[in-house]
């Protein structure tokens, strides 16, 4: 493998690589030789990230329509549960027999057709809410997509027209699985193939609130004392197409709002944007401000006692409690007209006032919450206003 690095504090840190780019490697390869290649040692992989990996592949077996290899997982320097396992793909030119459970993904073009779907070690979605759908295997949209972008490079080079079914499969998968949260979030029977970068960033706490409080004091040295706050990718990506905001004012707090928040009033930043998925923000209304799902959860919990405030009854908020995600939550309070903005308009309020209690007197907060599905959800009275002076430069 060829190692990227990135420095924090200093420090000299090698990336990993995610199971979704595993499963991209593995099948290109396993593509590759079924299409006519004797042997592949070694693949070239892209990620979303920007960043190539040439990846070893191991396991390779070949019978009559199909190969199978595999890629061992690298979690670089922040090892995961999943680190060191094989992530394994087989293409053939049909499905494999027996049928094993679950559903297909699909993609087209032209004459070609791709067909993806879980085997042996990954988890079958068993619960509405997730990005995959119940009764199909838990393969995450961009792996799904850097799987079907890699086999059909390589189907393109050899003018291969026609259909490849591909299953990827993890021998340890079941096993590690015990060691997630998968089996709480539905999915039984394996781990999840992961990934939104392709690529694994060191992120030992140490080092990643160093270098948050890094970001935040660059920030506050060279800008007009306003900043944005976002955890994470999804965060970015809303603030930049939804807000129209320049990313150059964004600081990535990943779980750490509590703790940003503080560095910010320390660095002496006047005003924070906090952008984030409601998956993460609604904690923040109990007062949860370090958001990692290993810390604390309690969403459901929030919602459903908001739920019961706004009138909903002991059926819907058992509904609530059970759902998976946020967005299931609200599509169970759309039995009652008007529930879920007003359940949001009363967390969004609670959450002002901690996110006003953390910062104190010194600083303005203010925050738009969000998700993937249903956009925007809400924010605190003051977003607007601080928006709109974000984007002038103030």
């Amino acid at each position: 493998m060829e190692n990227t690095y990135i420095y924090k504090q200093q420090k000299k840190l090698r990336c990993g690589y995610t199971t979704g780019t595993c499963a991209a490697a593995a099948s290109m390869a396993a593509a590759a030789m079924l299409l006519g290649e004797e042997a592949v040692e070694q693949v070239s992989v892209e990620t979303p990230g920007g960043v190539r990996f040439l990846l070893s592949v191991e396991e390779i077996r070949r019978a009559s329509g199909w190969v199978s290899c595999a890629v061992r997982k690298d979690g670089g320097d922040d090892p995961d549960v999943t680190h060191g396992m094989q992530i394994c793909a087989r293409v053939g030119v049909a499905p494999p027999e027996p049928e094993t459970p679950g559903g297909w993904y699909e993609y087209e073009n032209g004459g070609l057709t791709l067909k993806i779907k879980g085997g042996v070690g990954i988890g079958l979605v068993t619960k509405a809410g997730l990005s995959c759908e119940v009764g199909k295997h838990a393969i995450n949209p961009v792996p799904r997509d850097m799987i079907f972008k890699h086999v059909e490079r390589v189907c393109t080079g050899r003018d291969f027209a026609g259909t490849l079914w591909i299953v990827i499969f993890a021998p340890e998968g079941e096993a590690r699985a015990l060691d997630t949260f998968n089996s709480r979030l539905g999915i039984r029977g394996g781990i999840s193939i992961l990934g939104t970068t392709g690529i694994v960033e060191p992120m030992s706490e140490a080092a990643l609130l160093a270098t948050i409080r890094l970001d935040i004091r660059q920030q506050a040295a060279g800008g007009p004392g306003t900043l944005v706050l976002t955890p994470g990718n999804y965060g970015e990506t809303f603030v930049r197409e939804r807000l129209g905001l320049d990313l150059d004012r964004a600081v990535k707090c990943s779980n750490y709002i509590g703790a940003s928040i503080d560095m910010a009033v320390e660095e002496g930043i006047r005003e924070v944007l906090l952008v984030g998925h409601a998956g993460k923000l609604v904690k923040v209304a109990a007062g949860i401000m370090n958001t990692h799902s290993s810390v604390a959860d309690g969403r459901m919990e929030i919602l459903a006692a908001h739920g019961a405030a706004c009138g909903a009854g002991p059926e819907l908020v058992e509904q609530i409690l059970e759902s998976i995600t946020v967005d299931q939550a609200l599509e169970y309070m759309e039995q009652v007209p008007g529930l879920g903005q007003a359940v949001m308009d009363r967390v969004i309020r609670r959450m002002d006032g901690c996110l006003r209690r953390r910062a104190g007197k010194a600083m303005k907060i203010e925050a738009v919450v969000f998700t993937n599905a249903r956009g925007l959800l809400g924010r605190t009275k003051g977003a607007d206003g601080l928006i709109e002076k974000i984007k002038a430069g103030g």
